[in-house]
C-alpha cells in the first residue's frame, strides 16, 4: 500500500513516497512552503514530480501546530488543514495529521549514530524518558518513553510557554518584545522567526540602525562572519536563550534517555552549540545545575528527521490508525 509521508514546515516541507512498508522512499523531495497557496497545491506538485497520475491510498502529514479532531491551523504558515476534507479532495485517500514534533520524536527513534552529535556526553539510560525540542521556523517540543520497544510519544506546544529572562539584558529584550507582541513565548526568542527581532534588539542596544530588510538566520550568520558586531551579539544572545530553554526542558522531563535538539536553526548553528557557551547557559539553573549536567544532550544533524519520523508513524501498525475514528 502506498503512503506519502510529509513534514510540513513553516519554511520548508519534505515529502516522501513510500511503497509496501519499504525502509527507503521511492521518491523524496523538499519544497519551499511559501511557494504554494495551500497544502493541496503542494501535494499535487509532489505527486506530479514523482511521476504519478493519482494520489496514494494514505497520507501521514506532520504539521507545525496543534492537531484537534484531525484539524490544524498551522502556527507559522497561513494554512488550515482538515484531514477528512483533504482526503476527499485527494480521491478518497485516508489522511492523518500529527504534530510535527510527534514526527520528530518518532524520527529520533530511527536515527543512525552518525546523524547526531553529543553536546553534553553523559550516559544514556535505555529505559529513560527522551525529549526532543528544536528551533526551526518555530520552537517545538515532545517527549517519549519506551524508545527501545514501541515508543509512546507525547507532543506539546511547550514552545509557546512564557519566556522568562535570566538577566537584566534579557529583561530589556522581554520589554521590547512585549511592546510589539503582547504575549512573549520562548518561541519569540529561541527560533528562526526570532532572529530578526534579536538582531534589531542588539542593534538598539548598540545605538545602531538595523535597516529595513528583515534578517534571517543565513543573513545573520553572513553578517557576523563579515564582522558585524550586532549580528555576532545576536547569535550569542540566541545561543544563551536556546541553552536556557534546553536546560528548562532537561528540568521539566529529566530525559535521561536523551534530550535531542532538532530543527534547521539548530543544525546551522552547530559550531555555536558545540562551544562552551551553550552548555553554560543550559546549566545555569542554580540549585538544579547538577540535574542538567547529568542530562545527555544531543544535536540532530539529519536534515530529514521529520519526514523520517512521518514514515515511521505511517508504517507502524499500532500507530497508523487510518479509520473513521482518526479522520
Amino acid at each position: 500500500m502506498n503512503l506519502i509521508a510529509g513534514d510540513i514546515g513553516g519554511t520548508k516541507s519534505g515529502l516522501a513516497w513510500v511503497r509496501d512498508d519499504a525502509v527507503s522512499p521511492r521518491f523524496e523531495r523538499v519544497y519551499a512552503s511559501a511557494a504554494f497557496a495551500s497544502v493541496d497545491d503542494l501535494l499535487r506538485q509532489f505527486i506530479a514530480d514523482a511521476g504519478e497520475v493519482a494520489p496514494p491510498e494514505r497520507f501521514l502529514l506532520a504539521v507545525p501546530g496543534p492537531v484537534d479532531a484531525q484539524r490544524s491551523r498551522l502556527t507559522n504558515l497561513d494554512w488550515i488543514l482538515d484531514a477528512a476534507a483533504l482526503g476527499q479532495r485527494l480521491g478518497g485517500a485516508a489522511v492523518r495529521l500529527v504534530n510535527d514534533f510527534e514526527a520528530a520524536a518518532a524520527g529520533v527513534t530511527a536515527l543512525a549514530r552518525h546523524e547526531f552529535v553529543a553536546l553534553n556526553p553523559r550516559p544514556v539510560e535505555a529505559d529513560g524518558v527522551c525529549a526532543v525540542t528544536g528551533a526551526g521556523t518555530g520552537l517545538g517540543l515532545a517527549f517519549f518513553v519506551g524508545a527501545a520497544q514501541m515508543p509512546r510519544i507525547f507532543p506539546s506546544e511547550g514552545g509557546h510557554s512564557d519566556f522568562a529572562p535570566a538577566d537584566a539584558r534579557q529583561a530589556r529584550l522581554l520589554d521590547r518584545l512585549r511592546a510589539r507582541y503582547g504575549h512573549v513565548s520562548w518561541e519569540r526568542v529561541a527560533s528562526g522567526s526570532a532572529l530578526d527581532d534579536l538582531y534589531r534588539f542588539c542593534c538598539a542596544e548598540r545605538g545602531e540602525a538595523p535597516g529595513d530588510t528583515p534578517v534571517d538566520g543565513a543573513a545573520l550568520s553572513a553578517r557576523a562572519a563579515a564582522g558585524d558586531p550586532a549580528a555576532d551579539a545576536a547569535l550569542d544572545l540566541f545561543t544563551d536563550l536556546y541553552g536556557a530553554w534546553a536546560g528548562n526542558v532537561a528540568l521539566l522531563f529529566q530525559p535521561r534517555g536523551g534530550l535531542y535538539l532538532a530543527g534547521g536553526v539548530s543544525r546551522h548553528l552547530r559550531e555555536r552549540l558545540l562551544a562552551p557557551r551553550f552548555m553554560r547557559a543550559a546549566t545555569d539553573k542554580g540549585r538544579m545545575r547538577g540535574a542538567v549536567e547529568r542530562t545527555p544532550i544531543f544535536l540532530v544533524t539529519s536534515e530529514r528527521l521529520g519526514v523520517a519520523g512521518a514514515m515511521v508513524l505511517g508504517q507502524t501498525p499500532s500507530l497508523r490508525q487510518f479509520n473513521s475514528t482518526n479522520v
